[in-house]
């Protein structure tokens, strides 16, 4: 039996660390990467090329992404805002640039200091400039706040739709979904990344989803059951956005994993690496609260991961 396979994109080190108030030290911040890859991670964003001053936490990107590509198989990606972090991010040697769209005039304003229209314009140049520099570099657009905002409130589907469509018309490799300020339910997750899918089909990206309201791994299930095959979430539960007031709580690593791997769905993740990888986590933010479940819980008596569920079964 043949048991199809999920990505599960770590963007701890990024999403998780700009939303501390501490700084992760780069020595630890290397360990902790070191200890997801070890775990099976093979896509991380490792952080973000925004000037230091506004996110000092990031200031490392660069010495971070060149550790971090010597890891081979690992996906390197970072986020960048705008042309000049592209520039940078491309220095740097990444494989993979994730830029942020926000489908909320409000948000994007706040973050990225855009309008949405201005940031396609922005995806454009940014591709223009892939192409020229490093052809076989991916770039990534994820659309925040695609299901509410917290500064707008609500946000029509119909935009998100027309964003993805001018994003792929701009060029970039994939569109995502991202629920910004955890505001998105199953139903809705359904049917958006059913509408984005028919707009843009194969280059739907990644569902970036966020546990706010305890509903992040049943919308993760629901994106899986419309198609989905990337998944972003964060070590421990690191990390929102501070941009979005309110929007703690990224998706659990470790509880994402065990629910694909206990439905017999192949993460090429170790859970009990996984589970280790907290320790340097712990280490290089003191203090700083962790969240999941199953690493409290363990795993449960008899569990088999899906590679052995597999072989289970031919037995």
């Amino acid at each position: 039996m043949n048991h199809p396979t999920v990505l599960i994109s770590e963007v701890g080190p990024r999403d998780g660390l700009q939303s501390v108030r501490a700084t992760m030290s780069t020595p630890h911040k290397l360990a902790w990467i070191d200890a997801l890859v070890a775990a099976g991670l093979r896509e991380i964003e490792v952080g973000s090329f925004v000037p230091a001053r506004r996110l000092p936490q990031l200031a490392d990107t660069a010495e971070v992404v060149r550790h971090a590509r010597r890891h081979p198989g690992v996906t390197v990606m970072a986020l960048v805002p705008n042309l000049q972090g592209a520039q940078a991010a491309l220095d740097a040697g990444v494989h993979k640039l994730t830029l942020p769209v926000s489908a909320s005039t409000a948000h994007s304003l706040a973050n990225v200091r855009r309008t949405p229209a201005q940031m396609v314009d922005e995806a454009a140049a940014i591709v223009r400039l892939r192409d020229e520099r490093a052809p076989a570099v991916l770039v990534e657009a994820g659309l925040s706040t695609a299901f509410g905002c917290t500064l707008q409130g609500a946000v029509a589907e119909d935009d998100v739709v027309r964003l993805a469509e001018a994003l792929v018309a701009a060029g970039v490799d994939e569109c995502g979904l991202s629920d910004t300020t955890g505001m998105a339910h199953p139903a809705q997750v359904r049917r958006l990344f059913r509408r984005v899918r028919a707009a843009i089909g194969a280059r739907t990206g990644a569902a970036h989803l966020h546990n706010t309201r305890g509903l992040g791994l049943a919308n993760c299930l629901a994106a899986w059951d419309e198609g989905v095959r990337t998944f972003d979430a964060s070590l421990g539960g690191l990390g929102g956005c501070p941009y979005a007031p309110g929007a703690s709580g990224n998706v659990v690593t470790e509880d994402l994993v065990f629910m694909f791997e206990a439905m017999g769905i192949d993460t090429g993740i170790d859970l009990e690496r996984l589970f280790a990888a907290r320790a340097p986590l712990r280490e290089g933010l003191p203090g700083e609260p962790l969240y999941g479940m199953t690493p409290e819980a363990g795993l449960p008596l008899g569990f088999l991961p899906a590679t052995r569920q597999e072989h289970a079964d031919v037995h």
